[in-house]
Order: C-alpha cells, then structure tokens, then sequence
C-alpha cells in the first residue's frame, strides 16, 4: 500500500511517520514540496505519489492567530482536505483526516458523542469541521479521528510550555475551568495504527466505519490539573524546576482572541465497541512524554 503522510514533521506526523511503515511504503514529503497553502503543490504532489491512502495531520493550529488569519487557517484546514479527498474519491483511495474537540462549543456537560451537533466557537474550530464536512461530502472513503488536547515530547504544546515556565517563574497561574482529556501524539499515532491494521488490504473506512471517531485517553482534568501532573512529573524525574506555586484561575483572568470550549470531553463508545481500543487513562498516557522529556533533557 502506497502511503502519503502530511504534516510528517508536526508532533503528531512525527509518531506516525515511523508506526505507518509498518502499513507500507510511506511517502513524507516536506512542507516545500508539498505546500497546503498552494492548491496546485497539492494536486501535483498527490498525482505524482498516486497514494492508495492519505494520512492528513497537518493542520493550521495557531487558535488565536486565526482570529486574524481566518483565511490561512481555512486553506490549510478545509481547502486543501477537500482537494486530498476529491483526489481519493477520484482514485479509488481513503483518507485518514485528524480533527478537533473544537468543532463542538463545550457548553454541555455530557461526553461529545460523534453524532452530536457541531458548533464552534472560535475560527479554528470553524475552519477544522468545514474540512470535515468537505471530506464527508467528497465521496471518499474516510475516516475523521476527533482528538484533544494534543501534545507531545516535541514541538509547541501546553506540556512543553508549562516545563518552560515552570523552570524560568515561581509562580504560574493557570486556567481551572476548562475540562478535557490531554492526549499524547504517541498514543494517538498507535491507536490510529491498530484501526488501520483492522481494515488489512481491503477497502478503508467504507460503510459503518466511515465518518467521526473519537479518541482521546480516559478521565477528564482541567489545565490547571494537567499542569499539576506534569510538574509533579518533572520532579519525579529530577528536573529542574524553579516553580514555587501554582494558581488555579477562571477563564475570565486570561482573556484570549480565541474563546475556547469549556467542555471537551469525548464519549469513546465507538473506539471500544468498533474498534476494540481502550484507551489509557490521561495521567498514564502522560508519563512516557516526560520520560522523553527527562532523558533529552540528561542528554543535552
């Protein structure tokens, strides 16, 4: 099987890259070569590759920013999606499209369930389920996995970013009421290899098992709780760390451009009845980013 990977050097496209070999010959061409932002880099890339399946973890990340750059964001979340799966549709192939807690506004306060309505609140959000919809309607056979939260050992992330500061300030302050389930890229990259595997040479994602999936680890936290665990973490690890304390704030003390959802958490009733993965519970699922995190930080 021919395999095209986008986004292959992003903190997820990095856990995939190396997992997706074991699927078939893996083409990851670079961002310059295969340019989301031009149409026509797209259309050439996938037409010279000619890929049995696309595996899309690119995307334009930076929330607040697309407040402003709304239509950057939207080439790179849905223009350039909806080019991939005509393409698939066209040629007989399947797209594997990630996506986001942030299609959903987060005022309930029941787990998201795949089915429920869309509504987001902010323009990435927005920008994430216009390519969802695209794929759907393309006529591709697909799949669109719905993560949270994402970080990784690598890359720009809220783990990383609470390590940063937690070594240069005494005190953070850090948002209580924003509720979701963190999910490392390494998990979120082999959960993504197992469902693969489950469709073998046949034709991907067809029938039943096309449209949204959710996947995320099990339990719920706030960012302030997550922040907790990975400093905890860090001091299990013996990092250095000058953080002295840590203040749980609303929302309403750290106005964004961006507004984000309250509630992201993900009912992962498809992911254990379908496709029989269990998924880790988040502070498990955390402990091998830090072990990273230590070991480079002893190599250095």
């Amino acid at each position: 099987m021919r395999i095209l990977l986008s986004g292959a050097t992003g903190q997820l496209g990095r856990a995939l890259h190396g997992n997706l070999t074991r699927l078939g010959e893996v083409s990851a061409p670079t961002r310059a070569a295969f340019d989301l932002a031009v149409e026509e880099s797209v259309r050439q890339t996938l037409d010279a590759l000619r890929p049995d399946l696309i595996v899309n973890a690119a995307a334009y990340t930076a929330v607040d920013r697309a407040e402003e750059e709304r239509d950057a964001a939207q080439q790179i979340n849905a223009r350039a999606p909806a080019i991939m799966a005509k393409w698939a549709a066209a040629h007989g192939s399947a797209i594997l499209h990630y996506s986001t807690d942030y299609v959903f506004d987060g005022k309930g306060r029941t787990p998201w369930k795949e089915s429920d309505q869309t509504d987001p609140v902010n323009a990435y959000g927005a920008t994430k389920r216009a390519g969802e919809i695209a794929i759907a309607e393309s006529g591709a056979a697909h799949l669109i996995v719905r993560t949270s939260w994402l970080y990784d050992a690598k890359g720009a992330n809220f783990a990383r970013t609470i390590l940063r500061l937690a070594r240069e300030r005494s005190e953070l302050r850090i948002i209580d009421d924003q509720i979701g389930a963190p999910t490392p890229a390494w998990w979120l990259a082999e959960a993504s290899i197992r469902i693969l595997q489950q469709f073998g040479d046949g034709i991907l994602f067809e029938g039943r098992r096309g449209g949204p999936l959710h996947a995320a680890p099990e339990g719920t936290t706030s960012w302030y709780e997550f922040a907790m665990a990975i400093i905890d973490g860090a001091r299990e690890r013996a990092m250095p760390l000058s953080v002295e304390k840590i203040v749980p704030i609303p929302t309403s003390e750290y106005p964004t451009p961006a507004a984000r959802p309250e509630f992201s958490v993900f009912d992962l009733s498809r992911l254990r009845t379908e496709f029989e993965i269990s998924p880790p519970h988040w502070r498990d699922a955390l402990a091998p980013v830090l072990d990273d995190i230590a070991g480079k930080a002893q190599n250095s």
